[in-house]
């Protein structure tokens, strides 16, 4: 078994247009002038973390370094609620943040400076956040666990544009957003809180834990990754002039405050798509598939180094 004090270090050489790869060379520098202990190992594919943190846990790893972006991060959330090794939350996670968003860290205060990032993880000082667990209703895909904001409708489209555009940084959410206004249409949906269900034509649903996604973007409206409960925003029939006179407001929160969306706090949601075609989701920016899907909240669960 590996020594418990030995860390197990993710790097995805694509994240940030290739940032990762380009200065794992500093990075690892860093780790070792910090005395880390540790193994690193480069992914290969889109889901390869996954796989690579069941078989670092089962091999008696109990911390682990993301080098990558918010997508590198989802996924090493999914492999340690994934694996059945060891309960979740005594695997704790370090980031040090190299992506097209970075969005995750912004509410934790987690600096995009390397070596800032690493001293925070030195340190030693954990926090427990809660996870949101979303299972399709009609097929049997695996659960999808997110620690950021999951969503179904425009931004899940959005996600799926993003990619071509990531050399803008950021900055690729805003343009995807505005290159989406032109072929998407808003969906029927039945959306279920509570003990309450709400029939609408919806831009999309959104299912908050912390504050930033899409690159800065406030979605929702008072998201606490501490406090047990979703932040849901329900956007309703928004036209094509509705978003591009609404874009700014995407970026400083007061888009909740838009006569269009209502804003809801709960455990679980449950969303249903009355039509034939069926929207996006995504989880944390990386797009998970389609269909309905319940969503659950699981408190304190996941484990994270943080200021």
């Amino acid at each position: 078994m590996t020594d418990s004090r030995t860390w197990f270090v993710i790097v995805n050489p694509t994240s940030g247009n290739g940032s990762s790869k380009k200065l794992w060379p500093k990075i690892e520098q860093l780790l070792s002038t910090y005395e880390f202990e540790f193994k690193q190992v480069f992914t290969e594919h889109s889901k390869h973390s996954i796989e690579l943190v069941q078989r670092a846990v089962n091999q008696g790893y109990k911390n682990i370094i993301s080098i990558g972006g918010d997508g590198t991060l989802h996924n090493i959330v999914n492999g340690i609620m994934l694996q059945n090794t060891l309960i979740p939350s005594d695997i704790s996670v370090g980031v040090i943040p190299i992506g097209t968003g970075n969005d995750w860290v912004k509410t934790h205060g987690i600096p995009k400076d390397i070596e800032a990032a690493i001293q925070i993880i030195k340190n030693g000082k954990t926090a427990k956040q809660d996870l949101g667990k979303i299972q399709f209703l009609k097929d049997s895909k695996t659960p999808v666990y997110f620690n950021n904001l999951a969503g179904v409708g425009f931004d899940g489209y959005v996600v799926s544009k993003v990619e071509k555009y990531k050399h803008f940084g950021a900055l690729a959410y805003l343009v995807g957003t505005l290159m989406g206004l032109s072929s998407y249409k808003s969906f029927k949906t039945e959306v279920t809180i509570g003990s309450k269900s709400y029939r609408t034509k919806s831009l999309m649903v959104l299912i908050g834990l912390c504050q930033y996604s899409g690159g800065g973007m406030q979605l929702t409206k008072s998201p606490d990754p501490f406090d047990g409960q979703f932040d849901i925003s329900l956007a309703g029939d928004f036209s094509k002039w509705d978003i591009l006179k609404n874009t700014i407001k995407l970026f400083n929160g007061n888009i909740v405050n838009f006569k269009k969306v209502q804003c809801f706090t709960t455990e679980r949601i449950k969303i249903e798509i009355a039509q034939k075609h069926k929207p996006y989701i995504q989880a944390d920016g990386e797009l998970i598939g389609n269909g309905d899907i319940e969503v659950s909240i699981l408190p304190n669960s996941f484990s994270f180094y943080t200021k």
